[in-house]
């Protein structure tokens, strides 16, 4: 059968986004094929277009969607066919209406969660999961203590806004305009920091009482690192999870020392994800939260399949807010 998909033949721009129609077949040993409803588009997609992540061409991208189950493996046992599910997984190919992919990180969808909710929150779900939930400081995280969250009204973002409210943490939130610093705000920051008119090491350090926070979240990466560490407290932790300004350069490790004894972490969801029993623990995690209704997932822009190349044009220009999905 047959299926629409985006593909690259080479790294680039957005303008290298092409799509295309491909074969597919039955699914193997501890495979599933799924139709797509919605799909989610993350800014990891952005790294591995443009060449920053590498992977072997032609590539066809995409992390995370829902949809239905059509057909199962050999050795597939928590999903069959008809099964609403969905995934953040690897290998890339979301960007599709169809596809073959492995069954590991597959979960079952429950059915008060829509196909759209569920493209947009599993990636960036299951990433704020390990971030508040397994990315800790060396002295713990307890109800009352201060964070810091960068990029705070993107997907990733805005759940964490919540998530770290139902938690009992005062999050910090910095953004670059007044609008998105307004939208982490009604999403539960306790405060947010416009961080093109204002210094945000300085913002925090006032907001702390001059004692700092215990950990930093930035997926930002080179325009913030400097900064982050300043915003540590003594033997605090810098967890640097995305790269949207680029990567962070080398520097001297001395300077952990130097600002306090400071710890700094480089996590990915995939390390966390390495087996069926974790994913299926994060999602669930994840789907307590979002039934609960302490978490909504914010779906702020919509587009079409073949509008993919402006998708990333706008993701890119950090012109959107909370999550991003392709329609089918």
């Amino acid at each position: 059968m047959r299926s629409q998909a985006v593909r690259i033949d080479r790294p680039g721009g957005p303008e290298e986004l092409k799509i295309v129609e491909v074969e597919v077949g039955e699914p193997g040993p501890g495979e599933i094929r799924i139709r797509h409803h919605a799909v989610g588009l993350n800014f990891i997609d952005t790294y591995q277009r443009s060449g920053l992540y590498p992977f072997p061409m032609p590539l066809n991208l995409g992390m995370e969607a829902a949809g239905v189950v059509e057909a199962v493996g050999e050795g597939v046992t928590h999903l069959k066919a008809g099964d609403r599910a969905a995934y953040a997984s690897q290998p890339p190919g979301a960007y599709s209406e169809l596809r073959v992919m492995p069954a590991k990180n597959v979960c079952k969808l429950p059915d008060a969660i829509s196909f759209e909710t569920g493209a947009a929150m599993m990636l960036k779900g299951m990433t704020t999961q390990y971030l508040l939930k397994k990315t800790l400081p060396a002295e713990g995280l307890e109800k009352g203590d201060f964070i810091l969250f960068h990029a705070a009204a993107g997907g990733v973002g805005l759940i964490a806004c919540q998530w770290a409210k139902a938690l009992g943490l005062k999050l910090i939130g910095t953004a670059g305009t007044d609008a998105k610093c307004q939208l982490a705000l009604e999403h539960g920051a306790a405060h947010a920091i416009n961080y093109s008119t204002e210094n945000f090491a300085a913002r925090v350090k006032e907001i702390t009482g001059g004692q700092g926070v215990k950990v930093v979240y930035d997926s930002v990466g080179k325009d913030t690192f400097e900064g982050s560490l300043d915003c540590l407290r003594p033997f605090g932790l810098l967890a640097i999870f995305g790269n949207g300004s680029g990567p962070v350069p080398a520097f001297n490790l001395g300077l952990l020392a130097s600002k306090g004894s400071l710890y700094v972490t480089r996590p990915t969801l995939f390390s966390h994800m390495a087996s069926r029993e974790r994913t299926q623990a994060m999602a669930d995690d994840l789907f307590a939260v979002v039934e609960s209704g302490a978490v909504k997932i914010p779906i702020a822009q919509r587009y079409k399949l073949a509008d993919v190349q402006q998708a990333h044009r706008d993701l890119e220009a950090r012109k959107t807010t909370g999550c991003t999905i392709l329609t089918l």
